[in-house]
C-alpha cells in the first residue's frame, strides 16, 4: 500500500486558466474561488480564469490565486472523490506559498485567512526593496558548495544569499543586483551547466525581505492557527511540524529564510513516503521530486481528469 505525501506549489506554477474546468465542473471547486473571492474583496477567480497573465503573475495575485487552485483541487478530492486526508495522507509541504495552502489543507487556518495572508504577503515582499534593486538567478548543475562559494565571492560587499536549495541540481539565489550579475558571470567561469537571471521583481527569500518578515509576523499574531490534522514539512526546518506556535514562527522565518526543497523531499522520503501527489497547477513540484529521488512515485493533480485517473487508483 502506498504511503502518500501531498504537496502544494509555489511561485512560477501559475497560468490564465488554471482551475477553470475545475470550477466548470464541481460545485466544490466553485465554492473555493468564491471563498477567496469574498475573502479578498474582489474577483481573483476572474484573473486566474481570464487574465491577463501580466495581472495573475503580479506577486499579491499569483500567491492567493495558487492556493486557491490548489485548495480547490483538495476539496473536489474531499468532497467528490471521499477522499479522507487524516486518514490516507501522512505529510503534507509545499513550496514557498505552497507551504500556506498545506497548511489550509490541514485545516490549520481557513481558506479566507490563507486567502488574505497571501495577499498581505505579496504586497509586502514586494514593497521590501525598492524595484530593479534587487533579484534572483537559477544556478543549474552545480553543487550546493559550488553555489556557496559563489555567494561569498559575488556578494562581497553587497547582499547574495541562497533562497531556494530545489534539488535536481538546481539552485536560486537571491540578493542585490549588483550581486546577482556577478553570480551569474562566476558561475560560467566555474563552468556551471547554466546561470540566469529570473523575470522576478525582488530578491524573496533572502534578508533584503526583513521589512515583509516584520509585517507577516504582526499578521500571523493575530491569526488562529491550529495544529494541522496531518504533519506539515516547514520550508525553513525540513521537518515536520504541528504544534501552531511553532508553525507560526516557521512562517515568519520563510520570509527571510531558504526554501529547503531538496532536504524536505529526502525528508519525507526517510519517513517512508513513497508516492508525492502535487495538488493545484503545473507540475513543478512533481518534476523536481522526480529529479531528487528516481525511487519515488510523483504525479500532478490539476484537472478534472487528473481527479478521476487517481481517484481510480487510490
Amino acid at each position: 500500500m502506498s504511503v502518500y505525501a501531498f504537496v502544494f506549489p509555489g511561485q512560477g506554477s501559475q497560468s490564465v486558466g488554471m482551475g477553470a474546468e475545475l470550477a466548470q465542473a464541481f460545485p466544490a471547486a466553485r465554492a473555493v474561488f468564491e471563498e477567496v473571492d469574498d475573502a479578498l474583496g474582489e474577483k481573483l477567480s476572474k484573473i486566474i480564469f481570464e487574465g491577463p497573465m501580466d495581472t495573475l503573475t503580479s506577486t499579491e495575485n499569483t500567491q492567493p490565486a495558487l492556493m486557491a487552485v490548489s485548495m480547490a483541487v483538495l476539496r473536489v478530492l474531499e468532497i467528490e472523490g471521499g477522499l479522507d486526508l487524516g486518514g490516507k495522507v501522512s505529510l503534507l509541504a509545499g513550496h514557498s506559498l505552497g507551504e500556506y495552502a498545506a497548511l489550509a489543507a490541514g485545516r490549520s487556518f481557513s481558506v479566507q485567512d490563507a486567502a488574505c495572508l497571501l495577499r498581505l504577503r505579496g504586497l509586502a515582499m514586494q514593497k521590501a526593496v525598492p524595484a530593479g534593486e534587487g533579484g534572483m538567478a537559477a544556478i543549474i548543475g552545480g553543487t550546493l558548495a559550488q553555489v556557496q562559494e559563489i555567494c561569498a565571492e559575488a556578494g562581497k560587499g553587497s547582499v547574495l544569499e541562497i533562497a531556494n536549495d530545489n534539488g535536481g541540481g538546481q539552485i536560486v539565489i537571491s540578493g542585490k543586483m549588483d550581486a546577482i550579475e556577478r553570480a551569474v558571470d562566476l558561475a560560467k567561469e566555474m563552468k556551471i551547466k547554466r546561470a540566469l537571471k529570473l523575470p522576478v521583481s525582488a530578491p524573496f527569500h533572502s534578508s533584503l525581505m526583513q521589512p515583509a518578515e516584520e509585517v507577516m509576523a504582526e499578521a500571523l499574531a493575530k491569526t488562529d492557527i491550529a495544529a494541522p490534522i496531518v504533519p506539515v514539512i516547514a520550508n525553513v526546518t525540513a521537518d515536520k511540524e504541528t504544534d501552531a506556535d511553532a508553525i507560526r514562527t516557521n512562517l515568519t522565518r520563510q520570509i527571510t529564510g531558504r526554501v529547503r526543497w531538496r532536504e524536505s523531499v529526502e525528508v519525507m522520503a526517510g519517513m517512508g513516503i513513497d508516492t508525492f501527489v502535487e495538488i493545484g497547477a503545473g507540475k513543478v513540484l512533481s518534476g523536481l521530486v522526480r529529479r531528487i529521488d528516481s525511487e519515488v512515485t510523483s504525479l500532478s493533480i490539476g484537472t478534472p481528469a487528473d481527479i478521476e485517473n487517481f481517484l481510480k487508483n487510490f
